[in-house]
């Protein structure tokens, strides 16, 4: 069985062109292919694909969210015509930053990936600690369960986390699985009763 184009977008201009194909791979996996292919002074062409695959789709849509968001606060700031470029969370309206909202909410009003982002701290120069949570979280599939089996080496693959952040996470993570047994525990006494 070949590999089977379900839908295709093309658009480009005269030298260069831009393939969205969604396939369906021998092994009946789906992924969507995206191919640029240049024409060069020789009339020839040069083409050079990436392809994700059906599993990867939601870390794809969560990472054009980021970036659409990111863009979208970095506009609204320079709309202000703030003097200063304030990068990161900082630009934000106070409303909007966790550990504003931490301290008049309360911790319900905050979001898991905000929630993480208090845990580690700050982010990089391009992502804010929201963002990087955020990935995290849709890395796990945005699973809890499977946030608390996570490793260390596991969250150092992303950028901006090294060992002192990633530590600080596992051991907020495991305080959470030791009030779990806790209160387990304590149930289990009381149903022995």
């Amino acid at each position: 069985m070949k590999t089977v184009i379900l839908e295709s977008e093309t658009f480009g201009s005269a030298n260069r062109h831009y393939f969205l194909d969604f396939k369906r791979a021998s092994n009946n996996s789906n992924y969507i292919q995206i191919t640029r292919s240049d024409r060069l002074a020789d009339n020839t062409y040069k083409r050079s694909s990436v392809c994700v695959f059906e599993e990867d789709f939601t870390f794809l849509i969560e990472s054009f969210s980021m970036l659409f968001t990111n863009v979208i606060h970095r506009k609204e700031i320079s709309e202000r015509k703030v003097s200063y470029r304030v990068r990161g969370i900082k630009g934000w309206e106070p409303e909007n930053r966790s550990r504003e909202k931490l301290m008049k909410l309360g911790a319900d009003a905050l979001s898991d990936a905000e929630l993480l982002a208090m845990l580690i701290g700050s982010g990089t120069p391009d992502v804010t600690a929201v963002d990087l949570a955020a990935r995290i979280l849709a890395s796990v599939g945005n699973d809890l369960e499977a946030l608390g089996k996570i490793s260390i080496a596991e969250l150092k693959k992303f950028h901006g986390i090294g060992n002192a952040r990633a530590l600080s996470v596992i051991a907020a993570l495991e305080l959470s699985k030791r009030k779990s047994k806790s209160i387990d525990s304590l149930f289990q006494l009381r149903l022995a009763k």
